[in-house]
């Protein structure tokens, strides 16, 4: 029950987005496109998951001293893999997200769930924790990048349904900021009457 509840509450009570407010410099900057939001959103929930099974593992061997640059170490060996395997497969993703792939190394996300979280618990735990916080992350991007992509643009995920532009300032940076404050709105409302 307690794992359920662990993986759960990154959805929703404590959404990393809508919640917590972690990980704002990726999620206004690349959710232009919903296909954006969700290509970061996993590479994150990636990095998040393999960080916090590492860490569980080896929180007994690393010196208090230096903890926080060994966890950094460990983040960034798992975004070298996503960056060069998108590079690699996805280059149109990789090319859209650009400089928010190296970025994820300091993305207060995955460094406060290793410090919070798996360096403080087991294998289990940290891993159902990665994935709830990975996955609500995720949710959050790609929500908001069709929210903008469906205003700014009149498409989902690429597809035109809408014929003509949108509303061009949803696909600006304003729009992210616009978009955003009303889906935490949104969410804000949901959580009460929930």
């Amino acid at each position: 029950m307690d794992q359920l509840k662990n993986f759960t509450k990154g959805f929703i009570r404590e959404n990393p987005v809508f919640a917590l407010f972690l990980g704002l410099c990726p999620t206004l900057g690349v959710t232009t496109t919903a296909i954006n939001g969700l290509g970061m959103g996993l590479a994150t929930t990636f990095v998040l998951v393999m960080s916090n099974i590492v860490v569980s593992l080896i929180k007994n061997f690393i010196p208090d001293k230096v903890r926080i640059p060994s966890f950094i170490v460990i983040i960034a060996s798992f975004v070298t893999i996503v960056e060069l395997t998108m590079q690699a497969y996805i280059p149109s993703l990789f090319d859209a997200l650009g400089l928010f792939i190296p970025l994820i190394v300091v993305n207060c996300l995955v460094l406060g769930r290793a410090e919070a979280f798996a360096s403080k618990n087991n294998l289990l735990s940290s891993i159902v924790d990665g994935m709830g916080m990975g996955l609500g992350f995720s949710f959050a991007l790609t929500l908001l990048g069709a929210v903008r992509e469906i205003l700014g643009s009149g498409s989902i995920f690429g597809f035109k349904f809408i014929e003509g532009d949108g509303m061009l300032i949803f696909i600006l940076s304003p729009g992210a900021f616009i978009a955003l404050g009303y889906l935490i709105v949104i969410v804000n409302k949901f959580k009460k009457g929930a």
